[in-house]
């Protein structure tokens, strides 16, 4: 297995980490970010990430750099208490890489990938229904609004009844099995993605209240930045990305003016500024290297007041 941070250039250059300062990566993950952070600047960093064996792996990345690297379990959506019990209620800086880690999507035995025969888990954390309880138990109305809604499955409806008649005879315990009776299921296309993919997804945010948890830690990594300090996300699919792009716009005082049609009314002062009106992307040789980069989408805000 490997793990190669995406946008790593970019993310330092907007992140800036200075001597003394106090940053934060909310998505641990293989700690590809958060090493070139470290190295960067004789900063303090804080990761979190609620997969203990992500935690258990940056045990060699805190003894590389003492006293500097503090590792929390726990949901990046909650944030602000695990920073609280740890003491921290400003920070310089935040990096977000959201979605499935490299080593999770490679590991067969946590059923992220289709790739890989393993158990339906597609659990980042060590709670929660696993995806073979969903897809074993919930109705066909529910099942076919989750892979719409999450994996925005045009086909929703025909896998959900392909699922439920093949759940009859016996419960679908693998990651390629559930493959196979989806790809059963799909019209002939050209597309190149595999037919299973959105389907996978569908589950993997379903499983891990993925959209919630952004929502959620984005609200809260907005009121902890101190004066000058960026927000920096990376996002990996439409749904991801529009709940960035529309937090970060609306943070930045960049929605819509009410219409001319009616009584003016006063606006906020933008609480942040937008640091990336259109969001970077990775670059060809960067995608030549790593495949996985392809959909990465960053997008940063800084927090106005005093300068850095």
């Amino acid at each position: 297995m490997s793990h190669i941070p995406v946008l790593l250039d970019d993310v330092l250059a907007l992140l800036a980490p200075r001597d003394g300062g106090i940053y934060l990566d909310a998505t641990f993950g293989g700690g590809g970010h958060a090493g070139a952070i470290l190295a960067a600047a004789r900063c303090t960093l804080f990761a979190i990430d609620r997969d203990p064996a992500a935690i258990a792996r940056g045990a060699a990345l805190a003894a590389r750099y003492p006293g500097r690297l503090t590792l929390i379990e726990g949901r990046f959506g909650a944030m602000l208490e695990l920073l609280g019990r740890a003491g921290v209620d400003r920070l310089d800086g935040i990096v977000m890489d959201l979605g499935v880690s490299s080593f999770q999507l490679d590991d067969p035995a946590r059923g992220f990938s289709f790739r890989f025969a393993g158990p339906l888990d597609m659990r980042m954390g060590r709670d929660g229904p696993t995806a073979a309880e969903l897809v074993n138990t919930l109705p066909a109305e529910a099942l076919a609004s989750l892979l719409a809604e999450f994996g925005e499955e045009r086909h929703a409806r025909r896998i959900a009844r392909r699922l439920l008649a093949a759940r009859a005879g016996r419960p679908i315990a693998t990651t390629t099995e559930l493959a196979e009776i989806i790809r059963a299921a799909m019209p002939p296309s050209r597309e190149r993605i595999d037919p299973a993919t959105r389907s996978f997804q569908a589950l993997r945010i379903r499983v891990n209240d993925e959209l919630g948890e952004i929502a959620s830690a984005l609200e809260q990594a907005a009121s902890i930045l101190a004066p000058g300090g960026r927000l920096i996300v990376i996002a990996f699919h439409s749904l991801e990305d529009r709940l960035v792009k529309r937090f970060m716009a609306e943070a930045a005082g960049r929605t819509p003016l009410p219409s001319r049609h009616l009584p003016p009314t006063p606006r906020e002062a933008a609480r942040f500024r937008l640091l990336t009106p259109r969001a970077v992307r990775p670059s060809a040789a960067e995608i030549a290297a790593n495949a996985r980069a392809a959909s990465a989408r960053l997008r940063a805000i800084e927090r106005v007041g005093d300068a850095r």
